[in-house]
């Protein structure tokens, strides 16, 4: 597949524009669609980017254990699930190399609030959703950094809808329980509902427990006709285990729950997830007699979660002899972080012509602190160092501030064609203080991010649209001050690393018919200056090898999505989500790799990976969903997924085997006097097929001098499973 160049692609849209700069047709209001803070605006009509949605309701309905059953119905969307509804979202490939604590590449925003957790994943309470909406592509130009691929905007229930008593119990396979219980009340003058609810299972793996609570409300106020604010908060405390992680593949097939022998390779490097989260926000919005409207968002975010580190493997004389239990791990670490900011947007709309002018500060803060959980020496062997149980082993705060300016101007050229241009110019200032050694770090950024592109009516129910957008992510503190050591080695800081780039090509289109809806798109994202260690992403260095941050690596994701949604007959319709993706690498000459066999003695082998498939990134994948409305009463659902075999690792020399697997739904709702009743009963996994939810690799785990796929590190899936629940509303 051939995408346009960056230059080809704005010639285009130039020609487009001059084509329709004479029109004068009276064309009605035009809109501006963008916004960081609300939703009420969303519409893809006119939109120049590839835009899906999904309701609160369908998600309700779908029952399902966490946020990726939902989001795979979305072409170009994947998710590593962490434990229950934990999970990492990628679009189109981006950071399916990366599978530690980095950020995941992708803006994820919950009214407004943009969220960021210090594992890399994000927690999202599937209980409390009213819509999420995914903008692929380049994101930067509204949401700033980390939205290299796009942006996933969720917005949490809200309104006189939810004016009533609600009540579920859920069960499910491997002791799966949900709770929930919401009350609201509405009149003309305002609406509020709270909610609490607790999901927890026992968990398929060793050790991979979890239990996460939630308590959560909203209120909005009419101040009058043309006026409202709303106040919203959410607390959730959560923990986890571990990912269930198996050694090697046949490990994973005679025991898939999970071994554990007493070394290192057998155990997760991180366990024992404790997360506290806190959000507020309030928001006002406000319209204005010449079609304008005022939004003003204010929001703070509060993370903190404690977790161990890295398995203990040896002791105090540094013997590596004793078989070490499942429980021994060598570091605590206590992790604070509050994110706080202010959003305001204003809109305006006229005949021809609609602008949007937002402003963006936030004000964050990250406490760090890391402390030795068990006496032990560094490694075994003459030489090392003792750690003892209890000293701090660093200790640094970081302050985090943004400043920000965004806009959006659309143009309705002719009755046909419109082209719409987005600017953002982001400030970031960063100040560290390393606590335990009594040093200070200072750092500015000044970064633009921009969309351009334009939507072409060709007839009443069909449009094409064209986009060029970038996205960008700063360097971490640590990555240009602190370094990182592991057991084996140390990566130097590099105070001179640049933001990362993504630059984005799209061409597609979309309309309806009647009940047949569809969204076709062509893209191309050029990574650049991605950041990684100079002796690759969690390579290893020793002796006279360097190892540094630095902005070495590249890669392109080019592919074709495709979603259609159509009603068959009065009773049956279905979904299909279908992604074509090639990612490969076209920079990254410097991965090693640990292939001695010998874990005392490291022997590093370097390898030029450019070219290659990037991990966990397959070709083809496909979901398909059917609903059956057999009675007024009773809805059936049946969804198939399929996913084409993929590598586990950057030399692509173990390929894992794709999948298939099959879903079913069913679904009774009834009204008994005041009370409204939903039965429900959900199968996945329905053949009990055997795949890997996850599979990765980047060194000789066992030491045998080969690396193959008894190196992987595999979480297995966990076949078959049933859930069922009643749910009351009254």
């Amino acid at each position: 597949m051939k995408i346009s160049t960056n230059k080809a692609l704005l010639a285009c849209l130039l020609v487009g524009i001059v084509n329709g700069a004479n029109a004068n047709e009276n064309l009605g209001l035009i809109n501006v669609e963008s916004s960081t803070i609300d939703d009420k605006f969303m519409s893809n009509k006119t939109e120049v980017s590839s835009v899906s949605s999904i309701s609160g309701q369908k998600v309700d309905d779908s029952h399902v254990e966490n946020i990726q059953q939902m989001l795979q119905s979305i072409p170009g969307i994947t998710t590593e699930v962490k434990t229950g509804d934990s999970l990492k979202i990628h679009i189109r490939g981006v950071e399916n190399q990366m599978y530690m604590g980095e950020k995941p590449g992708v803006a994820v925003v919950i009214d407004g609030v943009p969220v960021f957790e210090r594992t890399g994943a994000v927690n999202i309470d599937l209980d409390n959703i009213e819509s999420i909406k995914v903008i692929k592509g380049g994101a930067s130009y509204l949401f700033g950094d980390d939205a290299l691929s796009g942006a996933v905007i969720i917005t949490t229930k809200r309104g006189a809808k939810y004016a009533h008593n609600f009540a579920t119990i859920e069960r499910g396979s491997f002791g799966y329980q949900k709770i929930l219980a919401r009350t609201g009340y509405a009149n003309d003058k305002l609406s509020f509902h709270i909610q609490g609810s607790e999901r927890k299972a026992d968990g398929y793996h060793e050790d991979s427990g979890y239990s996460a609570k939630y308590f959560n409300g909203k209120i909005q106020y009419y101040i009058d006709e043309t006026s409202d604010i709303s106040f919203g908060t959410e607390y959730s405390k959560r923990k986890k285990d571990s990912h269930g992680t198996v050694g090697g593949a046949t490990e994973a097939k005679n025991n898939p729950k999970s071994i554990f022998n007493g070394v290192e390779e057998s155990r997760d490097y991180t366990r024992m997830f404790d997360v506290e989260l806190l959000k507020a926000f309030a928001t006002y919005s406000k319209d204005f007699e010449n079609n304008s409207n005022l939004l003003v968002n204010g929001y703070v975010y509060k993370d903190d979660t404690t977790f161990w580190s890295a398995p203990q493997t040896t002791d105090i004389t540094g013997s590596s002899a004793p078989l070490f239990t499942d429980d021994d791990y060598t570091v605590n670490n206590f992790y604070k972080q509050t994110q706080a900011g202010i959003k305001s947007e204003y809109r305006t709309s006229y005949e021809s012509f609609a602008t949007l002018l937002g402003i963006d500060l936030r004000d964050n803060e990250y406490n760090n602190k890391t402390v030795n959980k068990v006496t032990y020496k560094s490694r075994p062997g003459p030489g090392g160092t003792v750690y003892t149980a209890g000293d701090t082993r660093s200790q640094d705060k970081m302050d985090e501030n943004v400043y920000a300016l965004y806009g959006e101007y659309k143009h309705q050229l002719n009755d046909k064609l419109s082209a719409t241009f987005n600017l953002r110019y982001d400030t970031i200032k960063l100040d560290s203080h390393d606590i335990l050694n009594d040093t200070d770090f200072s750092k500015d950024f000044d970064v633009y991010s921009y969309r351009v592109g334009s939507n072409y009516d060709i007839n009443d129910n069909n449009s094409l649209f064209v986009n060029y957008s970038t996205g960008f992510r700063a360097p971490t503190v640590d990555q240009m001050l602190g370094g990182s050591c592991s057991t084996y080695s140390c990566t130097e800081a590099n105070y001179d690393l640049k933001p990362e780039q993504s630059h984005n090509y799209e061409i597609g289109i979309r309309g309806y018919s009647g009940t047949f809806g569809y969204e076709a798109s062509l893209f191309r994202i050029d990574r650049k200056d991605f950041i990684m260690k100079t002796s690759g992403n969690y390579g290893k260095s020793t002796g006279a090898d360097s190892d540094m941050w630095d902005n070495v690596g590249g890669a392109k994701h080019e592919g074709l999505e495709l979603a259609i949604k159509d009603k068959l007959h009065e009773k049956i319709s279905y979904n299909l989500a279908y992604t074509y993706l090639k990612a490969k690498y076209t920079d990254y000459n410097n991965f090693t790799i640990d292939l001695d066999g010998n874990s005392n003695i490291t022997t590093i082998s370097h390898f030029d990976v450019t070219g290659n498939t990037i991990p966990r990134t397959s070709r083809h994948t496909i979901n398909l969903a059917f609903d059956f409305q057999v009675t007024p009463k009773f809805l059936f659902t049946t969804e198939i997924n399929k996913k084409s075999s993929y590598y586990a690792d950057d030399l692509n020399a173990i390929k894992i085997d794709g999948y298939s697997t099959v879903n079913i739904l069913g679904q009774y709702k009834t009204k008994i006097n005041n009370y409204e009743a939903t039965l429900f009963a959900r199968v996945d996994n329905l053949f009990d097929e055997y795949y890997y939810n996850t599979a990765r690799s980047s060194s000789d785990r066992n030491n045998d001098g080969k690396f193959d796929a008894e190196d992987l590190s595999l979480t297995v899936n966990q076949g078959r499973t049933y859930t069922a629940g009643l749910a009351l509303k009254f």
